[in-house]
């Protein structure tokens, strides 16, 4: 049986499981983490043990580089951390004194996004109806939903997560919130879940991220699971005001205006590229953008847009930015 990973201060916050992580505070670890996290403390060899562990299981063999641990080191990131102690706390009067806290896995697609959730939070990060994660013995899901970067790397974050009593989701489900007062979150198997649903409206307060780890695979995976690693991706795209004139005929016109207002944001510099992504993704859904892109890049480029956007498209077509949807497709988004 591992053993489990303790608050170094010897206090954790009332209710929560025995293998909890300690709350932010830096440590000692070597290797270069992402922005937000600081070098992890005693507990980076038991978390790094426990990855490896569990895609031994499936032929595989990371190579860890780097466990990170949250510095918690702004106010926000720390007021984030004391709701999390608060609404585990809530959730545990509610559930008979079990606030349910576990450890859970999420796939990151770079550095840069692990350090806008410690900055900002989850908010804009949920895939659908909400944000899904991987329990801590059960990493290759979460290994599947992250993405190579540019230094050959992936990322993931090892989050505690505030499950309370949880329902039934299947993983085909447009649930998007609990059935009633009596859940807190999903789960795709009662007995024996592989995968946490997290519900929109509880997602800055019922998911912590606690670690960052950094790994590669050193080489090929020939005859074992198959992970996707596409640094330069081959699936459909579209330039962004194609994008919105496409989704116009879709989506009812205040989504539409939203979408429009980002799009203006991000061309002023007041959002960040990224920033933009998420917003369209929570407004339209990724099943409907990647059915959208994907039927494009069949089609022609009508000939109103080529008119007033020609000059335009041709400087984006060679300037495309690639972004990893969560279905498992890299989905190529939006220039200006």
């Amino acid at each position: 049986m591992d053993p489990p990973i303790h608050h170094p201060l010897g206090k954790r916050p009332a209710a929560e499981d025995d293998s909890v992580i300690s709350d932010c505070e830096s440590g000692v670890s070597g290797g270069d983490t992402a922005a937000g996290f600081v070098p992890a403390d005693e507990n980076a060899d038991l978390v790094r043990t426990r990855f490896v562990r569990g895609l031994a299981a499936h032929g595989l063999k990371p190579e860890v580089l780097a466990v990170g641990r949250n510095a918690c080191s702004s106010v926000m990131a720390q007021a984030r951390q004391h709701s999390f102690h608060v609404f585990a706390r809530a959730v545990a009067k509610l559930r008979d004194g079990n606030a349910n806290v576990k450890f859970a896995w999420y796939g990151a697609s770079s550095k840069e996004e692990i350090s806008d959730i410690v900055q900002n939070g989850f908010f804009g990060h949920a895939h659908g109806n909400g944000l899904r994660l991987f329990p801590q013995d059960s990493p290759l899901e979460s290994v599947k939903s992250s993405v190579v970067d540019k230094d050959g790397l992936r990322h993931l974050l090892l989050c505690r997560v505030i499950l309370g009593k949880t329902e039934l989701v299947p993983r085909d489900s447009n649930q998007c919130r609990s059935s009633s007062e009596e859940f807190d979150s999903g789960v795709d198997d009662l007995s024996n879940p592989k995968e946490y649903v997290i519900w929109c409206n509880q997602i800055n307060t019922h998911v912590l991220p606690e670690y960052v780890l950094s790994f590669r695979f050193p080489s090929p995976l020939k005859g074992h699971v198959k992970i996707g690693e596409p640094l330069r991706p081959s699936s459909p795209w579209m330039a962004f005001p194609a994008l919105i004139s496409v989704l116009s005929k879709i989506l009812p016109p205040p989504d539409i205006a939203y979408i429009a207002k980002f799009h203006k944001d991000y061309r002023e510099k007041r959002i960040s590229r990224y920033e933009l992504i998420q917003k369209v993704r929570v407004i339209a859904g990724d099943k409907l953008l990647f059915s959208v892109i994907k039927s494009f890049r069949a089609k022609k480029i009508p000939a109103s847009f080529k008119a007033n956007k020609g000059n335009e498209w041709q400087a984006e077509s060679q300037q495309l930015e690639r972004y990893d949807c969560s279905y498992g497709s890299s989905i190529n988004y939006y220039r200006k």
